[in-house]
């Protein structure tokens, strides 16, 4: 048996698990830069929504403030001054009111200037409450000057001078940093479609770089290990394939070439062993075929020593002929039988290789007065085959059936459609089939035909099987034989017995 003796290759690619870790991989560093680029983003937005609203809050909230304040001012003054006895009741809902106002804006706050900024309106507010206090306490306030100084337009300005100037500064600040929020997701939003690409050319790139690997690694190497496997499969064993790809690859390639080399030994031991058996199964065959005509020429060789006229010499001389004749054709069938046969097929019509066997035998059709009874399909279908092997092979089938016929015989040639294939029937009014054919019999069977090589029916299972053709011999009940191709219109089909 023979052995391929290789050290391990080294290659580049590596194993196939670490071509396939490393594509696992690439995906996960692709999933988690996606997540990660992905999460900021949304962290950004949730932020800047959030500190977008927070400022938002606090500018309503001192909005509020200030509208309760100037309210407080004008409703409860007057309130006060027409003696309204509701008057401290709505001062005192107005100062709580405004007091969760300021609980609010110092919950929001989220800075110190911020904070600041709130402790500064609060405290304008208090001295605010202060004068306010003064207004419910004071008994000279339903005094009508200090009436009129109160109803004057400018006095409420000047009681909020101080909560204005504060008033202003917290929306200063608070216009200050909706401005930087404003700069700044601008300029995120001017970034974003350089940003949001890049995570795409990223997957795009690992996608590429994974599949470039893996087509080297295993793609293009398990599609060669494919067709090489097909053309070992079909019987070129000298092929060899190429150990590339990842080590796996490379160890199932290389495996193939082993298996391969040793299917090619045995299958070289297989045949010589078979021809060893074929010469063998022939060679009492061919002694026999050759030992009885030496001895028929020797026979008559003797009787030239005994002839008294010239009539007993020729006579010698015509058996000495006929047999040298005979053994001739004899090797000359064994030869055709022992050599391969190579079909080269042409769609023909069977009945047409009919004909011309026919025209080859008319001779003896003749010589024994044997009526050919025809019967053609009409609708005879066109088959692939060799037809100067068919056409030998038939031609031997119907010396045959010739031979076996009586004088004054029938012999009957028939075509039929048989499902998808095309039978072809030769029946003779013989004494029927002296042996059984067997179409792996690898010897010529027995003949006692004057003009037989014994080669005609083992020739016919020859080119039947190497055409893929069906071949049947069978006797008939009314006495004869009957020989049928079964020629499928397809090829492929296995010869029967």
């Amino acid at each position: 048996m023979v052995t391929m003796d290789h050290m391990p290759a080294q290659h580049p690619l590596g194993s196939l698990k670490r071509l396939l870790l490393a594509y696992e991989l690439a995906l996960l560093l692709l999933v988690v830069v996606t997540g990660v680029l992905g999460g900021l983003w949304a962290y950004f937005w949730s932020q800047t929504t959030r500190e977008s609203f927070r400022l938002g809050t606090l500018t309503d909230t001192s909005h509020q403030v200030r509208s309760d304040l100037f309210r407080q001012i004008r409703e409860v003054t007057r309130a006060r001054l027409m003696e309204d006895p509701a008057a401290l009741e709505l001062y005192r809902d107005y100062s709580r009111r405004i007091d969760q106002h300021f609980n609010g804006l110092r919950r929001h706050t989220a800075s110190r200037p911020e904070s600041l900024a709130v402790q500064d309106m609060q405290r304008a507010y208090r001295i605010i409450q202060h004068d306010m206090n003064n207004i419910f306490t004071d008994p000279y306030v339903v005094n009508r000057v200090v009436r009129l100084k109160i109803l004057e337009s400018g006095y409420e300005q000047r009681m909020v001078g101080d909560f204005e100037a504060a008033f202003a500064a917290f929306a200063r600040l608070t216009a200050e940093q909706h401005a930087i929020l404003e700069r700044t997701m601008h300029r995120w939003t001017r970034l974003s479609p350089v940003l949001l690409p890049i995570p795409i050319v990223f997957a795009a790139g690992l996608v590429l770089l994974s599949r470039r690997a893996l087509r080297r690694g295993f793609v293009q190497p398990m599609a060669e290990v494919i067709a090489g496997a097909r053309r070992l499969s079909a019987g070129h064993l000298e092929h060899r394939l190429s150990a590339g790809g990842a080590h796996e690859m490379a160890e199932l390639a290389e495996t193939l070439n082993q298996m391969a080399a040793d299917l090619a030994e045995s299958r070289d031991a297989a045949l010589r062993s078979e021809r060893q058996a074929a010469l063998g199964a022939l060679v009492p065959v061919i002694a026999h075929n050759i030992r009885n005509p030496l001895a028929s020429i020797r026979a008559a060789a003797q009787l030239l020593t005994h002839a008294e006229s010239p009539a007993e010499v020729a006579e010698v001389q015509e058996a000495v002929i006929e047999t040298v004749d005979r053994l001739g054709r004899w090797v000359t069938a064994l030869v055709s039988y022992l050599h391969p046969l190579r079909p080269h097929r042409v769609a023909t019509e069977p009945w047409a290789i009919v004909q011309a066997a026919l025209i080859l035998l008319a001779p003896r059709l003749q010589e024994k007065r044997i009526r050919v009874n025809e019967r053609r399909c009409p609708e005879e279908p066109r088959v692939s085959m060799d037809v100067d092997l068919m056409e030998q092979a038939l031609a031997g089938l119907l010396a045959n059936a010739i031979e076996a016929s009586p004088p004054g015989g029938r012999l009957i040639l028939a075509t039929a459609r048989d499902g998808p294939a095309c039978r072809l029937d030769i029946v003779d009014e013989g004494p029927g089939l002296p042996f059984e054919p067997e179409p792996s019999g690898l010897g010529p069977g027995p003949t006692t035909k004057r003009y037989g090589t014994g080669l005609g029916i083992p020739f016919a299972y020859k080119v039947a099987e190497a055409h893929g053709f069906g071949l049947q011999f069978s006797r008939v009940p009314e006495g004869g034989a009957r020989v049928s191709f079964h020629m499928p219109l397809g090829e492929g089909a296995a010869v029967s017995s």
